[in-house]
């Protein structure tokens, strides 16, 4: 079976980790210095419930409330991951905002999302509680996880959770459900 072509955009505020997270995902490694990014895109096969898929990742330029969102963030794109860090107040209103301005461009109400909550590690740094970034997921219907780029925690979840969102919007995927039709 032929794999499935899937584009992934990362997005969020400045020096979340968006290209960490990315990197730590694609070549196993963790970069300490900031770069601040222009685009990139990364390409990885992964298996996925039997099924292969070929990604292409797009990291993309940190984006901030008065951003203009890029046409090409809207097409061809199959799902997003939105990025904030747990130590940064203003990283996560941002997703919010680039979240409300995501559903603008596609014109659609529901959107394949994983909101993911970076730097964990930082614990004595942290502002945004689990409890804030699950309820503002729930809020955009989104999936929602907590990780560490630096540690490697959570990473490939992140990516493969946004797989099935994206397949789970598809239809593809059933999601399991305790209904017996007899």
């Amino acid at each position: 079976m032929a794999p499935r072509q899937r584009k992934i955009a990362i997005m969020g505020f400045r020096s979340v980790g968006k290209s960490s997270l990315t990197i730590q995902f694609v070549e196993g490694q963790f970069v300490d210095s900031y770069d601040p990014t222009i685009e990139n895109t990364f390409t990885k096969t992964v298996k996925v419930r039997g099924q292969e898929y070929f990604l292409k990742l797009v990291d993309t330029a940190g984006q901030d409330e008065y951003s203009i969102f890029p046409q090409s963030y809207s097409m061809d794109i199959h799902g997003y991951v939105l990025v904030y860090s747990v130590t940064s107040a203003k990283s996560f209103e941002v997703v919010k905002v680039v979240y409300e301005k995501l559903l603008d461009m596609t014109g659609k109400v529901h959107v394949p999302i994983v909101l993911v909550g970076n730097k964990v590690d930082l614990h004595m740094e942290r502002v945004i509680s689990y409890d804030e970034g699950k309820k503002t997921a729930d809020n955009m219907k989104a999936a929602f996880l907590e990780a560490s780029a630096k540690q490697n925690q959570s990473v490939t979840d992140i990516f493969h959770t946004t797989i099935m969102q994206i397949e789970k919007a598809d239809g593809t995927v059933q999601e399991k459900s305790g209904c017996v039709v007899s």
